[in-house]
């Protein structure tokens, strides 16, 4: 669905809404009732003055606006630069992959190479690198099909292809393709059983989509205290958006109980900071950003963290520590960033807030590599 004008696709979401709004036929304070939000917000956004950083708040427009939140969020961005564009391309590989009906042969197919590719683009994902990833899917998904099909060690095969098709899933999702990542993440079921990193991409999946409580639903399926934090940690950031804060916090400390290592309990942290942002408390939610050893994250986790110190810090009215965690989120995992709906508000928020010289033309530099100018 994409009605709009094209000039306001990379723009912010507040040019979309205003846009939206008046071919719903409704007046601010129609869409200001409906979304059960203040109006001077929606005034705000509309104008300008204001920039969405709140999954709760983008959903429940989107609902009232009877939309997908990808229509909102302009996603996808049209491609800006060649790196963009290679990572966009993926998208056609893989609806054609799973538009065949037969994966082939699996002539000549060795599982241990197989399984290093599947290494590869996993320790890809996790340093943000999505040209990298985006890269290696293709063949990796395919890969992975044609074993599984020709009975090449079920149990190792099977697994590659879950992983496989979950990474995929992932890219798809971050990219706006979100009804192709759930069609893959559905084939990537073997029969009735659900692999626990299939449930997992499902809940972010529903969580993008704006659907906090399906999202718990999903998230209920796994009742196992072995599953690892990760789930509940979404589980909490689908309450905030659903405005049960006290829900969040007994599932956070649910997560924290679980971790595991030093990166897994930073992550937990980097929750509070999410949940917190998403109460509306930026004062609490840059406090847990700043308890967070970067050190211990990977690249995709600690650029994640940084924009999330960012919003808080913008939040606040310290525009120019925004936009030098902002820079520095961009420096870990630049495309990761670029692509993210929220850090392309904060980016054209802080464009017309940041007074220090060298951080204003480091924001006005981003947002021109991010096609927003």
């Amino acid at each position: 669905m994409r009605e709009l004008d094209e000039t306001t696709v990379g723009g912010p979401i507040g040019a979309r809404l205003g846009a939206w709004r008046l071919r719903r036929g409704l007046t601010r304070e129609d869409l200001a009732s409906g979304a059960g939000l203040p109006l001077d917000y929606i005034v705000g956004l509309e104008t300008g003055r204001e920039w969405m950083d709140r999954r709760g708040r983008l959903a429940a427009l989107a609902a009232a606006l009877r939309l997908d939140v990808a229509d909102l969020t302009g996603q996808p961005y049209p491609p800006r630069g060649e790196e963009h564009a290679a990572v966009r391309a993926v998208a056609f590989h893989l609806r054609r992959r799973i538009a065949r009906p037969h994966p082939g042969t699996a002539a000549g197919l060795m599982l241990d190479e197989l399984e290093e590719r599947t290494r590869a683009a996993v320790q890809a994902d996790a340093a943000g690198d999505e040209v990298g990833l985006a890269l290696a899917l293709p063949k990796l998904i395919d890969g992975a099909e044609r074993a599984v099909a020709a009975a090449l060690a079920p149990g190792r095969a099977e697994a590659v292809r879950v992983q496989a098709n979950v990474l995929g899933a992932g890219l798809l999702r971050r990219l706006g393709y979100r009804d192709l990542a759930w069609i893959l993440l559905r084939r990537a079921r073997p029969g009735p059983h659900e692999p626990l990193p299939v449930l997992v991409e499902e809940v972010r999946l529903l969580i993008d989509f704006g659907l906090p409580e399906y999202a718990l639903a999903r998230a209920e399926r796994v009742e196992d205290a072995g599953a690892g934090w990760d789930l509940p940690v979404l589980a909490a950031v689908a309450q905030a958006m659903a405005g049960r804060r006290r829900h969040a916090d007994q599932l956070l400390t649910t997560a924290a109980g679980r971790a595991t290592d030093a990166r897994d309990s930073a992550m937990v942290v980097a929750a509070r900071a999410v949940v917190a942002a998403e109460h509306g408390d930026a004062e609490e939610a840059a406090g847990h950003a700043r308890a967070v050893d970067l050190s211990v994250l990977d690249g995709a986790q600690r650029s994640f963290l940084l924009t999330v110190a960012a919003a808080a810090e913008a939040r606040q009215g310290r525009a120019d520590q925004a936009a030098a965690r902002l820079i520095e989120a961009d420096a870990a995992a630049p495309l990761r960033l670029r692509l993210a709906p929220f850090a392309r508000e904060l980016v054209a928020a802080l464009a017309a807030r940041t007074t220090d010289t060298v951080q204003a033309a480091a924001v006005r530099n981003l947002a021109e590599q991010a096609g927003m100018r």
